[in-house]
């Protein structure tokens, strides 16, 4: 790996919340992780590329997150509260592209923990990350159409409405037919959200 793809960690605490990787040899964020995934609200609105069903799964895929972070396409991080250290959720940056400095974000919250800005909190964390740590000039986001909830999340991170994505996602639990989702983006000269 080169510096210039070299993925450096989230250094900060903000907002009460750590962002940290998730680690696909320990049981716990394993569990949880799978947990997250196994949710009916987010199987609402996701359908992961590969199904996460069991824990084998789970560790699959953030094996795969891990090898993304190494090779500088992608990063995921297990969302915590910053005093007692419990997960909360997940915020991952994928498609990563140097070359024209963008890529796309997406998260997901534990059931327990929804309702209280962990989102919210988290997004802004990480595009903050994204601007000064990763020097990327763009940041996506992407959200089924019809989930209110993200689409107030973005907005409150400063991620202006660019448009609808037609069949851009999978419709729920599906993989032979699509939903159109709604485009988000954050650049790193739109002014700081309020």
């Amino acid at each position: 790996m080169t510096p210039d793809t070299r993925i450096p960690d989230i250094p900060a605490r903000d907002g009460g919340l750590r962002l940290r990787r998730w680690n696909a040899a320990d049981e716990t964020d394993v569990e949880t992780f799978l947990r997250g995934c196994s949710d009916p609200e987010f199987q609402r609105w996701n359908t992961p590329l590969r199904p996460i069903t069991g824990l084998a799964d789970a560790r699959a895929t953030l094996r795969n997150k891990a090898e993304g972070a190494e090779a500088g396409t992608g990063v995921a991080f297990c969302v915590e509260d910053a005093d007692t250290g419990t997960a909360l959720g997940h915020i991952g940056v994928s498609r990563i592209d140097r070359g024209m400095r963008s890529a796309c974000v997406g998260y997901w919250i534990l059931p327990e923990a929804r309702g209280k800005g962990v989102a919210t909190r988290a997004l802004a964390l990480t595009a903050r990350w994204v601007f000064a740590d990763l020097r990327l000039h763009r940041l996506e986001l992407d959200h089924a159409v019809g989930h209110e909830a993200s689409c107030k999340v973005a907005e409150r991170c400063g991620f202006r409405y660019e448009g609808t994505l037609r069949g851009a996602m999978w419709e729920a639990g599906r993989r032979d037919a699509f939903r159109d989702c709604h485009l988000h983006a954050r650049l790193a000269t739109d002014p700081a959200p309020r």
